[in-house]
């Protein structure tokens, strides 16, 4: 867009970004193209959260908002778009009134579905730039590929625990993609999620803003954005390191002889329909049904595979404590003449820990589903929920 077809901005926007016009680096010209810019927001949690109040602040002139979830109060330590008022509201609902809040010059498109190979051209095509707020690997991919077949940017980030990753994907810009750095997603349970591994409350105030800052330097081409490298920040020890990218020949989407031209199942490239497929085959019982046999006297042994710090914090009485990560080598701890009862946090380890048993060779194994925060809801409100 030429300089003079860039919007003009207002005497209110004037005076609401002075401290901007006032950088000579950055001055109205690039403020001007902030307000031209649209940009699509995948996710409305703990990484969209900074992400979206960021460039509403900074006068991005369109915002579209991707999410299909409800505030819960386990969002509140880190997503700081929706506060305790917000509790089972929609998060899309609650992040509008927030970014409306925060500059009403600013228009916002909610989109409340999830991103799926459905609607995503239909939804990235309308945008300059995307941002995956997301924390899970389908829609990484997905994210990417249609990015990389559409030409835009697509500003990656990462968080778990104490560290995070940011970059910029943007094969067209001379980068590679995401697939040229992860080319097979790890195996479904391997990677543990933010809700099963925790994360640092702050974590994503960090990344998420660093990719804010990365869309405005992408949309106003000022200083060097985080193409082919990858920016790894660890807040435990509080280090920086970037590390370099290259474009992968062989990359089945941006390569030279692409082999994915449109959009795949995700789901499926991710294994989580074999996953989903190998659930099927194993034993659950739900916690009413654990209650049930607990309060009868049956002969039941229950193994919690949480860590140990989980347990500080809730337990059920009467299980015993393995970790997942040392269950294998612990096998001998457990007995094979009785009903083995399975539960972790919500029910992915545990599901992981009867795979491996049964294929140890225990036969009698069930997964709890739900795990203790089922137990909580439904059998005992007083074992806390974390």
């Amino acid at each position: 867009m030429t300089p003079n077809a860039l919007p003009e901005l207002t005497h209110e926007e004037l005076r609401r970004y002075a401290r901007h016009l006032s950088i000579p680096e950055f001055g109205l010209e690039a403020q001007r193209k902030l307000k031209a810019a649209r940009v699509l927001c995948i996710g409305a949690g703990g990484l969209g959260s900074p992400v979206a109040m960021y460039l509403a602040a900074a006068g991005v002139g369109t915002l579209g908002i991707v999410d299909a979830d409800v505030v819960e109060e386990s969002n509140l330590q880190r997503q700081l778009l929706h506060g305790t008022r917000d509790l089972g509201r929609a998060k899309l609902d609650s992040a509008l009134d927030r970014l409306h809040d925060i500059n009403p010059h600013v228009q916002v498109e909610g989109h409340a579905t999830r991103f799926t190979s459905a609607n995503a051209q239909e939804l990235v095509s309308h945008f300059d730039i995307v941002i995956d707020g997301t924390d899970n690997f389908p829609t990484r991919y997905l994210s990417n590929d249609i990015c990389v077949f559409l030409k835009k940017p697509n500003i990656y980030g990462s968080i778990l625990r104490f560290e995070g990753q940011c970059s910029v994907f943007a094969p067209h810009l001379g980068a590679p993609c995401y697939r040229c750095m992860s080319p097979h997603p790890p195996k479904p349970g391997l990677v543990p999620s933010c809700a099963e591994g925790g994360v640092l409350g702050v974590l994503p105030g960090l990344i998420g803003t660093m990719q804010a800052t990365e869309a405005i330097k992408l949309i106003t081409g000022i200083g060097q954005p985080l193409l082919g490298r990858l920016l790894h920040v660890d807040t435990l020890n509080m280090k920086f390191r970037t590390f370099n990218l290259r474009r992968d020949p062989e990359c089945p989407v941006c390569g030279d002889n692409p082999t994915i031209t449109s959009l795949i199942d995700y789901e499926g490239f991710c294994g989580m329909k074999e996953n989903r497929a190998q659930d099927a085959n194993l034993q659950e019982m739900t916690v009413m049904e654990l209650k049930t046999l607990m309060d009868d006297g049956a002969v039941l042994f229950l193994l919690d595979v949480r860590e140990p710090f989980e347990r500080d914090i809730a337990h059920i009485d009467g299980s015993t404590l393995i970790p997942l990560g040392e269950l294998e080598s612990r096998l001998s701890e457990l007995p094979r003449d009785r009903k083995l009862a399975i539960h972790c946090k919500l029910g992915g380890r545990s599901a992981n820990a009867v795979g491996m048993l049964l294929n140890a060779g225990f036969t009698d194994v069930w997964n709890v589903t739900g795990g203790i925060t089922a137990w909580s809801h439904e059998i005992d409100p007083a074992v806390p929920v974390y």
